[in-house]
């Protein structure tokens, strides 16, 4: 049986960790962010690389779902799809994946915002996701009948090896030590955008330490953190505790 793992997050959550630590696992595929190309191509966002990212990807939304409930690549049992709620513009959502196990990755605004805030000029409330993220997990509840699969990347970052454990538990699957370290380096796996956006985790063998006091925030961006508190401060009543 095959299982497709949809994980949403938000950006700057420490997503790409977490895909490097499914791809760990020697019985998972991964693909990352998938819809981003569509996403780009429909809303006409100027993001970094963003005409190299469209020219490598498959930009039509249809086609990108149907590949996603598709065939796994290298005929693995498991894959872990990293896919990000406020690039579901179009008629694709998350109601088109029933058959996936759905979960889903938070992080505090405040540091969100501090993260992503140097890797662009500008930033604003929807590029972070949370209310996308918060009615996706509603509706992940309804597609399921079970309550919704939630992690904190201050969490995992914490204890990583207690809250994967709990992870993988919750979805079902068996627990694999892999998951705790992997290589340095780019994969194949990557979007054309990691040359960007990935710097740091390209060096990366694990999770990393921690998170210290949250930074402090020019007014403007404190303002957009602010925006987001409510939505996830919801999110995080939902999450993993151990």
């Amino acid at each position: 049986m095959t299982i497709r793992i949809a994980m949403w997050s938000g950006p700057r959550n420490i997503s790409t960790a977490m895909m490097r630590s499914f791809g760990g696992r020697s019985d998972c595929a991964v693909s990352d962010e998938p819809f981003y190309g569509a996403f780009l191509k429909t809303t006409g966002q100027r993001q970094p690389m963003a005409d190299d990212v469209i020219a490598s990807m498959d930009c039509d939304w249809q086609s990108v779902a149907a590949a996603m409930r598709g065939p796994v690549p290298g005929s693995k049992p498991l894959w872990y799809q990293k896919h990000m709620p406020h690039h579901m513009v179009a008629d694709i959502s998350i109601a088109d994946f029933p058959d996936h196990r759905h979960a889903f990755l938070i992080r505090d605004p405040q540091r969100v915002v501090a993260s992503y805030a140097a890797k662009r000029v500008e930033v604003t409330a929807d590029d972070l996701g949370y209310a996308r993220q918060l009615e996706y997990v509603d509706r992940a509840a309804q597609l399921t009948g079970q309550p919704p699969v939630v992690l904190d990347s201050a969490d995992i970052l914490r204890d990583p090896e207690a809250h994967l454990r709990a992870l993988c538990a919750a979805l079902d699957i068996p627990w694999d030590a892999g998951m705790l370290s992997w290589e340095s380096g780019p994969r194949e796996s990557d979007g054309v955008w990691a040359s960007h956006w990935y710097g740091r985790v390209l060096e990366t063998t694990g999770f990393g330490a921690g998170e210290n006091e949250a930074p402090r925030l020019a007014k403007s961006e404190q303002a957009i953190a602010d925006q987001c508190r409510d939505a996830y401060t919801q999110l995080s009543e939902l999450r993993i505790r151990l």
